[in-house]
């Protein structure tokens, strides 16, 4: 895995800016707990932080190659004169993994190439060397790379196709700042702190435009896209897209070919020089990628670890609702069983959860308050104590996105929205921002204008297949727009809070080839049996125990102890004491103190929303003091 960043400055010598290129390292070691390192050559700075996976010793970064000369071709009629190509520096700092690099470095071998290390870092260096910035094309994996190239003067970033790893950029009047988080480019002098309106929308809306960055002034590397920066300016090229294509397999062939692809994925995704794990929750996703993973590792003798997050009391005092109908631990060590895992389960308590001190690890993680609570604190827990056995995680994400697996895919009321289809019910079930805003920011944000305007931007691209009927291109809709939009919150939520601990999750559902696969199939076969996730289903029935085949689905769970909600008030009602904090600048003091003060056990996700919103704010705005501009 590992954190990048950078620094391009075209009027100036940045060998006279080391300590800030070493500040903006810095704050990427925990990202890169193993090794540090740094390069600086007249208008280009490049820092690295590496968690060291695959070839421990040989995979050093920033990682440098001297390119040669061209040797001229004698001209003749028949072979005209070749231009030189100009001598200079490779320069690569790379976060995330090339699962294919074993078959691009036989073939870079087979063109000449020679390699000194064991590292996918240094195929993807002479991938570069080879094919310029189309050598993205070829890569299978998740990655955030940037290269110097010293023959041309240029900054060449290139992002993973699905997003899975983070990339920022900051464009400066001559130049560009660079890193895997915004606190990286927020270490540097240049770049200012602030925060408009369009961040606190994308904030308080659970919506996520790709390329924006809440932070003023800051962009995203949008998946799939090369962001080239050069004397000349900037320039995007997007080398991967979904795109609509016709599905002429049946449904055997289908469920045949989501499993070859499957197998692979997760063959290729297991390779590491570390500890691996599975993270495992007991529903279809989990399951499914964990099963596969047993099954290939026992062909080698090995046995795969996985671990899962459970609360204290969770199952012996579970209540259903209309979102988690059954606790997880059962199905986690039915899963466990059938499939020979060294399992531990991760429990938490709720001082664990509610501890300020984890909020402001979650916060710092983040770079955002997101107001996810508990979900959050539980998911940074979870991967610091995975962290202490394994460096490598493969996680079920995604699979939701990429098979159909959420309420709102069959949810009438969400289907026929002319809306994000996971808003239509949000509030119901995560709770509304504006119940504790001051009600003149409600009126500044017009949320409901961000969020048509937003829709109807995100859909304007998506291409209808021919012959497709009205209720097939609507369901293309919804299943376009958690590809392009919904995972990219949870992708980056994951991202942060393993990084934050030095532990890498791979996520198998999230391979492109799986991807555009399935996207193409009719929403007839992703749910030829009414259910959600038919496909994944099918396709790994025999690996699974019949008590998660039959599992409904079941999200993140959430505490449901009113030990938590206490906590919370409590936190809420200290801040309170405090009538000059600028959290109040947000929040309405009257509206967070009924919140507070409510003597209803707060047990759930919503219930709580205002509480976790309010804490998350506050400490973002201790930690980061951020310019917040409301006009």
């Amino acid at each position: 895995m590992c954190g990048i960043t950078g620094w391009v400055s075209f009027d100036r010598e940045l060998r006279a800016e080391s300590g800030t290129l070493d500040a903006m390292t810095e704050t990427m070691s925990c990202r890169g707990p193993d090794d540090a390192g740094t390069w600086i050559d007249g208008p280009a700075a490049l820092g690295h932080r590496r968690l060291a996976i695959i070839d421990l010793p040989g995979g050093r970064q920033p990682m440098t190659l001297e390119t040669p000369r061209t040797p001229e071709t004698p001209r003749t009629l028949e072979t005209p004169r070749t231009l030189e190509t100009p001598q200079g520096t490779l320069v690569l700092v790379y976060s995330g993994e090339t699962y294919n690099f074993t078959e691009l470095r036989r073939e870079l071998t087979g063109r000449g190439h020679r390699f000194t290390t064991d590292s996918d870092t240094e195929v993807v260096l002479h991938g570069y060397l080879e094919w310029g910035a189309a050598m993205a094309e070829r890569l299978n994996g998740m990655y955030a790379l940037a290269i110097w190239d010293g023959r041309e003067q240029k900054l060449v970033m290139i992002r993973d196709r699905m997003g899975i790893k983070p990339f920022y950029y900051y464009p400066t009047p001559d130049g560009v700042l660079f890193g895997s988080e915004p606190k990286a480019i927020l270490a540097n002098p240049l770049a200012r702190a602030r925060v408009g309106l369009d961040g606190l929308r994308e904030l308080f809306t659970f919506v996520k435009t790709p390329g924006h960055a809440i932070w003023d002034g800051m962009r995203e590397v949008e998946p799939g896209t090369v962001v080239t920066v050069d004397r000349g300016g900037l320039r995007r090229h997007v080398y991967w897209a979904l795109k609509t294509r016709a599905h002429t397999d049946d449904r055997a062939t289908t469920v045949g070919r989501v499993r070859t692809l499957l197998d692979d994925i997760v063959r290729r995704q297991l390779v590491a020089d570390v500890p691996r794990c599975t993270l495992l929750s007991g529903g279809l996703d989990s399951s499914a990628m964990t099963a596969l993973a047993a099954r290939q590792l026992a062909e080698t003798g090995e046995t795969v670890r996985s671990f899962a997050v459970d609360f204290v009391g969770r199952t012996e005092h579970f209540v259903a609702d209309e979102l988690r109908t059954t606790p997880d631990a059962p199905f986690v060590h039915d899963v466990a069983r059938a499939s020979g895992t060294d399992h531990q389960d991760i429990v938490l308590d709720s001082d664990a959860l509610a501890d300020p001190a984890v909020r402001a690890k979650v916060i710092r993680a983040r770079d955002l308050p997101m107001g996810l609570g508990d979900m959050d604190a539980s998911l940074y827990l979870l991967f610091k104590a995975v962290r202490e056995h394994s460096t490598v995680a493969l996680s079920g994400e995604s699979a939701d996105e990429v098979f159909g697996g959420y309420l709102q895919f069959f949810h009438e009321e969400a289907r026929q929205a002319e809306m994000f289809p996971w808003l239509v019910q949000y509030d119901k079930y995560v709770g509304d921002d504006a119940d504790v805003l001051r009600p003149e920011l409600n009126t500044a944000l017009n949320v409901p204008a961000f969020l048509r305007d937003s829709y109807a931007t995100a859909i304007s691209g998506i291409e209808r297949l021919g012959g497709e009927s009205d209720f097939e291109f609507r369901m293309r809709k919804i299943c376009n727009l958690h590809l392009t939009r919904f995972v990219h919150i949870l992708l980056d939520r994951k991202d942060r809070a393993s990084m934050a601990v030095g532990l890498e999750v791979r996520v198998p559902f999230c391979d492109h080839r799986l991807v555009e696969y399935v996207y193409n199939a009719p929403w007839s076969l992703k749910s030829f049996d009414g259910r959600e996730k038919s496909l994944l289903r099918e396709a790994t029935a025999d690996v699974l125990p019949k008590s998660v085949y039959d599992r409904v689905k079941s999200p993140y769970p959430s505490t449901q102890d009113p030990k938590y909600a206490l906590a919370l008030q409590q936190h809420a009602k200290d801040l309170l004491a405090t009538p000059s904090h600028r959290v109040f600048e947000l929040i309405a003091p009257d509206r967070l103190r009924r919140a507070a003060e409510r003597e209803t056990p707060q047990v759930t996700v919503a219930s709580r929303r205002g509480l976790e919103r309010t804490l998350d704010l506050a400490l973002w705005l201790d930690i980061y003091n951020p310019e917040i501009a409301l006009s």
